[in-house]
């Protein structure tokens, strides 16, 4: 019965969201009430459970997601991440311009969340590809690929720190496995794929894209901007202050987590590889190096701060109303029963996170409330299998990464930029998508084999 109401739980989504055209973050409550009322929970308690799901989705998700926008909004107006794309394309020269994209997409790509890093990137490659004399999709896939995945495996981007909240996987080894994973994954789905793409779909490398949606567009001159070893520091600092925690606990903690009992450094390095505060500390230097260092007034740093809360506003509430489903499943025992279904199977415990997160994806559209909803259920799993949480964080990850199509905004997106048909998209983007999906878990799977 708790399958039964999980399959009608999803389609009433999918018909909410893609019939009817109702916002996201609605459809998703309706469903967990829906859903909880299937499962025959207690009807005084379905209010809770909702809010619980919310509450534990967002309470430290909010921080990382927010200061996360803001400072990749901070890094955009101050013209860095123009500086860090032209210069590496000066250094790379025409030949190997895709490289160029998909290293300069892979720093700004762990800085902005996918949507933001689209727009901002999307006029930078759009002038290279014409001073280059080069397709726009030619670069465009290489910058989607890089975007894609830091989205999917690298933290502080909220699905693998929410995955690994809800796993309890340390969130430094997710990072530093998430590198592992994801290098490979974005060449093989960028300059790799996009040779195969230039045979199959010719038609789609003739299309000139598409600029109008995105409003004013900022041009910046190199005296106006940041300088290229700051404006690459600002993007990255999150990552190198969870960098130094991780490298410090398995050095000098042996990976342990500090205790009550631990020395006063032990505890600031604890503190300051947290998402949030590494986030919070991040913002405070972007401030500084993008803002108030480059003579620019506290108004106007604040406008940025601003304008990049209002563009993931709706964002938030998307994924807390993922949070509040997947609460659903759990207090109904879907997590139990699926777990059940599994409990005598030799598949291994990631590929079933990963088919979990593949069929969720396909079928809800957003990656992030595809790879939340599996893990809630093939948490139950971990304890059984011994499988590395950090490893299981990646292994969702990868699944909540394919086939993405018509119920997915990356998708619309996608299209709407390189003015592409339904056709001509599904045809790249969710082949390059479920690329990105398969390298993923067969790395995952070889990093499992390596460490076990």
């Amino acid at each position: 019965m708790e399958l039964i109401a999980l399959v009608i739980g999803v389609i009433f989504l999918l018909v909410l969201i893609i019939k009817f055209k109702i916002n996201t973050f609605v459809s998703l409550i309706l469903t967990s009430v829906l859903t909880a009322i299937l499962l025959g929970m207690d009807l005084t308690k379905i209010a809770t459970t909702i809010e619980a799901g919310i509450g534990s989705q967002l309470g430290e998700l909010s921080l990382v997601f927010g200061f996360g926008a803001m400072l990749g909004r901070l890094v955009a107006d101050a013209g860095g991440a123009y500086v860090i794309a032209t210069t590496l394309i000066d250094k790379f020269g025409k030949k190997r311009l895709q490289m160029a994209i998909m290293l300069a997409s892979f720093i700004l790509g762990i800085a902005l969340f996918f949507e933001v890093g689209m727009v901002l990137l999307i006029p930078i490659v759009f002038a290279i590809a014409i001073e280059a004399d080069v397709p726009i999709l030619y670069l465009g896939i290489s910058m989607a690929a890089a975007l894609s995945v830091t989205h999917g495996f690298l933290p502080p981007h909220p699905a693998p720190v929410a995955i690994a909240a809800i796993l309890n996987a340390n969130d430094g080894k997710v990072l530093l496995f998430g590198l592992i994973v994801a290098i490979p994954c974005a060449i093989v789905a960028g300059p790799m794929f996009t040779k195969l793409a230039q045979r199959y779909a010719p038609a789609a490398f003739e299309r000139k894209g598409n600029l109008s949606s995105l409003g004013e567009i900022k041009t910046f001159k190199p005296s106006e901007s940041p300088s290229f070893g700051l404006s690459v520091l600002t993007s990255l600092f999150p990552v190198i202050l969870m960098a130094i925690t991780t490298i410090y606990k398995m050095t000098v903690d042996g990976g342990a987590t500090p205790t009550k009992n631990a020395s006063m450094l032990d505890q600031i390095v604890a503190l300051i590889g947290d998402p949030a505060i590494a986030m919070l500390i991040s913002l405070i230097v972007a401030m500084f190096t993008m803002g108030w260092g480059r003579k620019r007034k506290t108004s106007e740093i604040m406008a940025s701060i601003e304008n990049a809360v209002k563009s993931i506003a709706m964002l938030l509430l998307v994924i807390g109303g993922g949070g509040a489903f997947k609460q659903v499943l759990i207090d109904g025992g879907v997590g139990k029963e699926v777990a059940k279904i599994f409990i005598d199977s030799n598949m291994s415990p990631l590929i079933l996170g990963w088919l979990v997160a593949v069929v969720l994806r396909v079928a809800l559209g957003s990656a992030t409330v595809a790879a939340l909803t599996a893990a809630g259920i093939v948490a139950p799993l971990m304890a059984q299998a011994g499988v590395d949480p950090a490893l299981m964080v990646l292994a969702i990850g990868a699944g909540s990464l394919a086939a993405s199509h018509v119920n997915d905004a990356g998708f619309w997106m996608f299209r709407e930029y390189f003015d592409l048909t339904v056709k001509q998209t599904l045809s790249i983007w969710t082949v390059l998508e479920t690329v990105i999906s398969v390298v993923g878990i067969l790395i995952v799977l070889l990093l499992n084999m390596a460490f076990h």
